[in-house]
């Protein structure tokens, strides 16, 4: 298994150039797509900043709270341990208060829903996770300056472009634009690794992010903290996207279903490549949970699309109908299991399980309603009088035979029915209790219509058939067979859809300039001899120098096997091609030209070493140094082992891929 980034590229053409543009074309242009304003005072948005206010509390209590028990255990005094004490005690009872407001917040379902007018079981959306805002212009300008030699202040507009990419990732505009901008950003943070993140050492930039549920903070320096952040946006993103579909047509109930997938994908996705997470919403628990609720809505949105299309006089749509919010109980159920493991089950909001339970109960007796209409009010099948096939779908919808009934005999059949509308008023009742239970749910005015209009319609059906003389009525009717004919498509993210240039593309190809190479930069002057300038070139972009004549011209000037020119004459040719520079070479006169180069900083260390006449060690003091980021690691690793390609490894440089064959001159 590869990195996430490196996957993300695995179909996006070249490193250096996703876009297809000439690199002469490329330019720093800012990117076009926007945040939305956070200024503007929409539900959504004042739900949001009501968020990251609350963390904001959360974080500084919790900070109080450290300080409080780190003085409490360092003190010896009676009096000062007392104060400390009810001084925690004041900070823990502030706390519970925020994380419950918070709480109600993530609760707030009303928020996400669909404005339609038709009543639908609303949604379980997800929020998005907060982050505080990063200024990375010191350390990016340090870096610059120090492993690729640059003048870093003619880097700024990329610093600025890059970082106002991130402040406007904060705050995506619930729709596809808003997708875009997590994806472009996603795609940004590959080529900032491999820029800017070198395994000798650590940039210092910490990244804040807030859980999506509890508010608590975690702070790592690793990118894959960042990384995987903007993935759990993605799929949270699409959950609002989901739940704000008009499902009373099949083309919203097309786009939620298409929603709920993409997001079960980036959970999942999330889950399958990052452990040891810092923060508790993306642990592998709660991941698993979040893709069984997106299978759940699926499977939801699959049940309403039938019910939609269903025609209640035919007896197959009805019995479909049944079997598929059967189906809609069953995964609702195995959701509610996920949500009650020890790690979670005082961890997802209370309103969130109720919502489950209702849902569970809800469309169980949906299916028992369906196969009632179709026993009491059916007589055939589509255009059929074959009365076995309509027997054996009676017999095969439920999860056993019915004891001592005739399917053949209407009577046999309304006794059935009449049994089955008995357990879907009880399971509607329990539905509405579970939902008085919960204040949060009770502010929900749809989902209590909803629920109510089911209620009495299965209320109103079970009088119509109800007969005093009747003294042989079934005591209970079976479950009912669960069935779909359209199982949930978990669809992983598709990093390629969004193509972007690298931002810091200035620096030079990536499979070269990047930060796991090391590479000194020499300056020399080059005039060509009678036996010509005496090296043989490869490549382009940049040019390699594959070979170096004994005793030539480039030899005395320095010039090393395995050398990359960048420059000549003072102009820039890290993106030339070969046939550029070797253009230029070719106008050197007696005066001679000036050649920028870099070479590994191994073949320099090899040089000098056999260059000194004693040999010592200070010319290898360029050993790799390990400056904490191996704990950063260990907390946030990818499991993928040691499958790991590395781009440009300093000790391994392909030339195998070039496309033009080498020249010598």
């Amino acid at each position: 298994m590869l990195p996430l980034g490196e996957l993300m590229m695995s179909d996006s053409g070249s490193d250096d150039d996703i876009t297809g543009l000439k690199p002469e074309e490329k330019g720093s242009t800012e990117s076009v797509r926007k945040g939305c304003d956070p200024l503007v005072s929409t539900q959504r948005s004042k739900l949001q900043q009501r968020r990251a206010k609350l963390n904001q509390q959360i974080n500084r209590e919790l900070l109080l709270r450290t300080g409080a028990e780190n003085l409490y255990r360092a003190s010896s005094n009676q009096k000062v341990k007392e104060t400390v004490a009810l001084e925690l005690s004041f900070v823990n009872s502030n706390l519970q208060l925020l994380k419950e407001e918070l709480e109600e917040l993530n609760s707030s379902m009303n928020v996400y829903q669909t404005e339609s007018e038709t009543l639908n079981v609303p949604m379980i959306p997800l929020g998005l996770k907060e982050t505080k805002e990063i200024d990375m212009t010191v350390p990016l300008q340090d870096f610059i300056s120090e492993h690729f030699g640059e003048d870093a202040s003619l880097y700024l507009n990329e610093i600025h472009e890059f970082t106002t990419l991130r402040q406007a990732m904060r705050t995506p505009s619930r729709d596809e634009s808003g997708q875009e901008l997590l994806m472009e950003y996603y795609n940004q943070l590959y080529f900032l690794d491999q820029r800017f993140y070198s395994p000798h050492r650590t940039l210092g930039i910490h990244f804040h992010w807030y859980d999506s549920l509890t508010g608590v903070p975690s702070v790592q320096r690793a990118l894959a903290f960042e990384k995987a952040s903007v993935l759990f946006n993605i799929g949270a993103l699409y959950t609002q996207i989901g739940a704000r579909q008009d499902r009373s047509t099949l083309t919203g109930i097309q786009d939620a279903i298409d929603a709920f997938q993409r997001a079960a994908g980036a959970f999942l996705y999330l889950q399958e490549n990052f452990s040891h997470a810092p923060s508790l919403d993306m642990s592998s628990s709660a991941l698993s949970m979040l893709v069984r609720l997106m299978v759940a809505q699926v499977q939801e949105c699959v049940c309403e699309k039938v019910i939609l299309n269903m025609h209640e006089e035919k007896l197959n749509e009805l019995l479909q109908a049944a079997q598929e919010a059967a189906r809609v109980s069953d995964v609702y159920s195995l959701v509610l299991q996920a949500m009650s493991v020890p790690l979670l089950k005082d961890y997802v909001p209370f309103s969130w399980i109720s919502m489950v339970q209702v849902k569970t109960h809800h469309f169980r007796a949906l299916a028992h309603y369906y196969t009632a209409v179709a026993l009491c009010d059916c007589s055939g099948l589509i255009g059929e009088d074959d009365d076995t096939r309509e027997i054996k779908a009676l017999v095969q919808i439920h999860t056993r035979p019915p004891d001592r009934l005739n399917f053949q005999d209407p009577e046999h059949k309304q006794r059935l029915g009449k049994a089955h509308l008995r357990k879907a008023i009880i399971r509607h009742e329990e539905a509405l209790r579970l939902h008085g239970v919960c204040k949060m749910l009770r502010k929900m005015d749809i989902l209590q219509e909803v629920l109510s209009q089911a209620h009495s319609r299965s209320l109103e059906k079970y009088s119509d058939i109800d007969q005093e003389d009747d003294f042989c009525e079934v005591a209970e009717a079976p479950e009912i067979q669960s069935h779909t004919q359209q199982k949930p498509d978990i669809k992983t993210p598709d990093f390629s859809a969004v193509r972007v240039t690298d931002i810091f593309h200035r620096l030079g190809p990536l499979h070269v300039f990047s930060a796991r190479n090391r590479w000194v930069r020499r300056h020399a002057f080059l005039v060509r001899g009678e036996a010509g300038l005496g090296l043989t070139l490869r490549g382009d972009s940049p040019v390699l120098v594959a070979g170096v004549l004994p005793g030539g011209c480039a030899a005395e000037a320095g010039l090393c096997e395995g050398d990359y020119i960048i420059a000549v004459n003072g102009s820039d040719c890290r993106w030339a091609e070969h046939a550029e520079v070797v253009h230029m070479l070719k106008s050197c006169t007696e005066k001679g030209l000036e050649l920028d180069v870099i070479g590994l900083q191994t073949q320099e260390i090899d040089r000098r070493t056999i260059l000194s006449p004693t040999g010592d060690k200070e010319s290898q003091s360029g050993g790799p140094r390990k400056q904490g980021r191996d704990y950063e690691r260990s907390l946030w690793s990818w499991r993928s082992g040691a499958v790991t390609r590395r781009l440009g490894s300093t000790f391994s440089l392909s030339f195998g891929n070039f496309r033009e064959s080498e020249s010598i001159y």
